[in-house]
């Protein structure tokens, strides 16, 4: 569970560091989503400008207002009025420019997020089988959701006050240029201070958030990982100990969460508010000693209101740098992760017309040191039925998974109907063959959703691989028949039941070539005779490739293989198996007929 955390970390000293690479990957990811919306950047710009000169042009007004009618106790009622006016007005013009830019930035985040978000999870759905096998599931869901999520405070908080900070800086240092350099020159000191100020946030914030931020993944992952093993976690005593692991980690993120709230506390506003109360007081005992002469009350009344124009703007804009470091954090982790190299689609144009297989010495290691299959050579007639079995650890579903296309043998040929595998296009290569797992994945939706997986099927289609299944006469006793939700992961449906589905969905989509990698090892006898008469009726249609746990599954089959050590030790039908005296199929069989 600690991956994540050490990865953070190091994104976190490296942003730290200022290491390049990562922060400028990280920031061309976040262009990248926002590029569409690139108008509505350059419009939000142009207006938040227009809203700083606006803003920075009040104080004026106010000192107009004091030095010219009412120090001098000229009082001209309706320029006065006018001034107020012109107070207020521009205040409130600059307030209705920001409300409105404001809103249109987040509309921009939110569709800069859904378009990063599409794109990390489409990219996850792509990537090797190899990927899965180290990954966490929980912080996956964390970086999909969470690290997108965190994105979008970028434009709708970050971008925003930055803006608006720089635009109404600009217009208050020229209309202060305007006044008198020298408070200007006085004033402008807030400048190097606040960058100290910000540069120190930076050390002392990076790896409180980066650490917060991975132990949230963490945490996602202990919740989903308890979840999905309640039924074991209740059944074995184990609640209490989980309950301590989580608040371990929970208890971790709170301490790098008060981290991040010490460093806000003491760098960002108390460090800046001290930094205004200081420069106002320097200001006033500068012009009440008389060291610059000729400052009038008014002009010191406009000094004092651009100072807190200057600091308000400062104390956001680098308020928002936690906000900016978990963005830039958060879109860094999204990156590392559409960085992981994705095979490349295959467009060839081969077709499987046939289902004839065929596997030349192929060797294959998960790490190429330590091969699980050693110069593995079969050949499979297209239409057969082939049975696939062997001890635990023998190399079954390895196989299975390199006839499926999840990983690519290290050495060795395998060919469907006389073209290498690599050379069938993918749309093709998924439409022709089908899988029925050893665990049935079903969607939280209907029956019919569940067989048809989005493929456009035909009403007809459905019920006919589900009567092919032996599924249809349970689908039309449910409420709805084939439109009754399912609940998640088929939770109204027992197991026998759920793998039926999953057979029909295996067929509806007529395959050429059918695996079932022990789709029978938890069903009951009545169900595993109904995906036997299935199978009865697609022989000499389809090609079979069947894992089997329960060997009567496939005591029909053509041809039985059994694998040992990642080699075939035996080969032939069950009756020719069985008459090996001390084979290790005879073993097998006579042992489950025993344990039946």
């Amino acid at each position: 569970m600690n991956g994540g955390v050490d990865e953070a970390l190091d994104d976190a000293v490296q942003l730290r560091r200022a290491g390049p690479g990562e922060r400028r990957q990280a920031m061309a990811l976040l262009w990248r989503a926002a590029r569409p919306d690139g108008r509505h950047v350059t419009g939000a710009t142009f207006w938040l400008a227009v809203a700083g000169l606006l803003e920075a042009a009040g104080p004026l007004f106010g000192k107009q207002f004091i030095d010219t009618y009412l120090l001098p106790r000229a009082l001209d009622w309706t320029t006065m009025a006018l001034l107020i006016a012109g107070y207020l007005l521009t205040g409130i013009a600059a307030s209705l420019l920001r409300y409105v830019q404001l809103v249109r930035l987040a509309g921009l985040a939110t569709r800069s997020v859904l378009r990063l978000r599409e794109s990390v999870y489409a990219h996850v759905l792509r990537l090797p089988m190899a990927f899965f096998d180290r990954a966490i599931t929980g912080q996956l869901v964390s970086r999909i959701t969470n690290d997108t999520e965190a994105v979008k405070r970028l434009y709708t908080q970050v971008l925003f006050e930055v803006l608006v900070g720089l635009t109404v800086l600009f217009g208050v240092i020229v209309a202060m240029l305007w006044l008198d350099w020298r408070l200007m020159l006085l004033v402008l000191v807030l400048v190097p201070a606040t960058i100290g100020i910000v540069w120190g946030y930076q050390r002392l914030s990076a790896e409180p958030v980066a650490r917060a931020r991975a132990l949230r993944s963490d945490i996602n992952a202990r919740v989903a990982e308890g979840i999905a093993g309640m039924t074991v976690l209740q059944a074995m005593g184990a609640v209490p100990r989980f309950c301590a692991r989580f608040a371990d980690t929970n208890g971790a993120h709170y301490v790098a969460r008060m981290g991040e709230v010490r460093a806000n506390a003491w760098l960002l506003r108390p460090a800046l508010d001290f930094l205004n109360i200081l420069l106002i007081v320097v200001m006033v005992a500068a012009v009440g000693t008389q060291r610059m002469e000729g400052v009038e009350a008014g002009l010191l009344y406009a000094f004092i209101a651009y100072v807190a124009r200057i600091v308000e703007p400062m104390i956001q804009i680098t308020m928002q740098f936690s906000t900016l470091q978990q963005s830039v954090i958060a879109a860094a982790r999204a990156n590392a992760l559409l960085q992981e190299p994705a095979p490349p689609p295959v467009v060839h144009d081969g077709r499987i017309e046939q289902g004839r297989v065929r596997l030349a010495d192929v060797t294959f290691g998960y790490d190429p040191a330590r091969p699980v299959l050693h110069d593995l050579s079969l050949e499979i007639p297209a239409g057969a039925f082939i049975g696939i079995v062997g001890h635990t650890g023998s190399g079954k579903s390895t196989l299975l998974s390199l006839l499926l296309r999840f990983y690519v043998p290290q050495a060795g040929r395998i060919d469907i109907d006389g073209i290498p595998l690599a050379g069938v296009g993918d749309a093709h290569f998924r439409a022709a063959v089908g899988l029925v797992p050893q665990e049935p994945f079903l969607l939280a939706a209907s029956a019919r959703e569940n067989i048809d997986m989005g493929r456009g099927l035909s009403d007809d289609a459905v019920v006919t691989a589900a009567r092919a299944a032996r599924a249809h006469e349970f689908i039309v006793q449910l409420e709805a028949g084939y439109e009754t939700p399912l609940g998640e992961g088929g939770a109204r449906l027992s197991a026998g039941q759920k793998q039926l589905i999953a057979v029909a969905r295996a067929l509806a989509g007529r395959p050429r070539i059918l695996f079932l990698d022990e789709a029978t090892s938890r069903i009951d006898s009545e169900t595993e005779q109904r995906v036997q008469e299935a199978l009865t009726e697609l022989h000499g249609a389809t090609t079979v490739i069947a894992i089997a746990h329960r060997l009567s599954t496939i005591r029909a089959a053509d041809r039985i293989v059994v694998l040992n050590h990642g080699r075939i030790a035996e080969e032939g039908t069950h009756e020719a198996l069985m008459a090996i005296d001390g084979g290790i199929y005879q073993r097998l069989y006579l042992l489950q007929q025993i344990g039946d």
